[in-house]
């Protein structure tokens, strides 16, 4: 969030807050140069234990590898995969009767016989859609990644932030090298996996813009074996809703446990934003130290509140004057 946008909250933010803002300790962060917290609290829309539960989405790509690790592990048994795991590790799941953690662990490495993609970035020119004074069609007609299969079009989306990042980007740990490798049954049956974009030019916009030559090859390549299983945390609902508080909640309030002039604070942050800049008041400081983000050096986010019988998603942002 930028500086400017911060302060038109922080303008625009109730009489009473700015009232209390004013009041100001003098202690939290005071410095010749004012760093500015911003604290922001979004209201989730369901049950501590709803949210903390993991639930495949609908698709093949991630969806259709999860559901088959977890018809294997629930309630006594294991999964095994080659290169990725199927389930996100530590994550909760229900079962007949009782609540599971996901536990994933590495068992070995083998060799097989894997399907690696790369791409080449070409420039414009190298695809025409003229035809010249013979009626042929002079280039090559490119595909546009979105008419691809979504196993391919992503391969293809991630391949190309890499290389218009020179690797440095976030991508780079999903490649093995320069290189994408299928591993997940939606990736081994897609477009990609067939050989038919092999040698074939894709671009990533409608105006023919980013243009890559597509190499597909097979390769006999070392893969780590990841063994999923799923471990019993409780019992009853009950069980494990206090399980979800232990592990989960980082933040269990109610009204009484806040001074009048915090608790009226945090009250009218909930759901939106509330900002001061160093010196921060004395209600701002109790209501950090609360949530237990008052010795943040910096920004975090993803935290979870607890607050008179609804959950929320907090985070502390820091802007600090160069």
């Amino acid at each position: 969030m930028s500086p400017s946008r911060r302060r038109l909250l922080q303008t625009a933010a109730p009489t009473l807050i700015a009232g209390v803002a004013g009041c100001t300790s003098g202690g939290f962060g005071e410095s010749d140069q004012s760093t500015e917290y911003t604290l922001s609290i979004d209201t989730i829309d369901a049950s501590p234990t709803e949210h903390a539960l993991y639930e495949p989405s609908d698709d093949a790509l991630f969806g259709d590898p999860a559901r088959a690790a977890l018809a294997d592990i629930i309630p006594e048994g294991t999964h095994m995969t080659y290169g990725y795991t199927p389930v996100p590790d530590d994550s909760y799941v229900a079962g007949e009767r009782a609540y599971f953690q996901i536990e994933t662990a590495i068992t070995g490495r083998q060799e097989m016989d894997r399907t690696l993609i790369r791409v080449e970035s070409l420039d414009d020119d190298a695809v025409g859609e003229d035809d010249d004074e013979s009626g042929e069609r002079t280039g090559e007609e490119a595909l546009h990644v979105d008419a691809l299969d979504r196993p391919s079009a992503r391969v293809i989306k991630i391949l190309h932030s890499n290389s218009a990042t020179g690797g440095a980007g976030a991508s780079a740990d999903l490649l093995r090298d320069d290189a994408y490798v299928l591993r997940r049954p939606a990736e081994r049956d897609s477009r990609l996996a067939t050989g038919d974009l092999d040698g074939r030019v894709v671009t990533m916009t409608t105006d023919g813009g980013f243009l890559y030559r597509v190499s597909v090859t097979t390769e006999l390549i070392r893969e780590t074996a990841y063994t999923t299983r799923a471990i019993p945390v409780a019992d009853s609902e009950a069980a494990f809703r206090d399980v979800v508080f232990a592990a989960e909640i980082d933040a269990e309030l109610d009204g009484a446990s806040l001074s009048t002039p915090a608790r009226e604070l945090l009250e009218q942050t909930l759901g939106g934003e509330y900002t001061e800049s160093t010196p921060l008041s004395t209600a701002f400081e109790a209501v950090l130290a609360a949530l237990g983000v008052a010795t943040a050096d910096e920004s975090l986010n993803g935290r979870l509140l607890w607050y008179d019988d609804q959950l929320y998603r907090y985070g502390l942002y820091i802007d600090t004057p160069e």
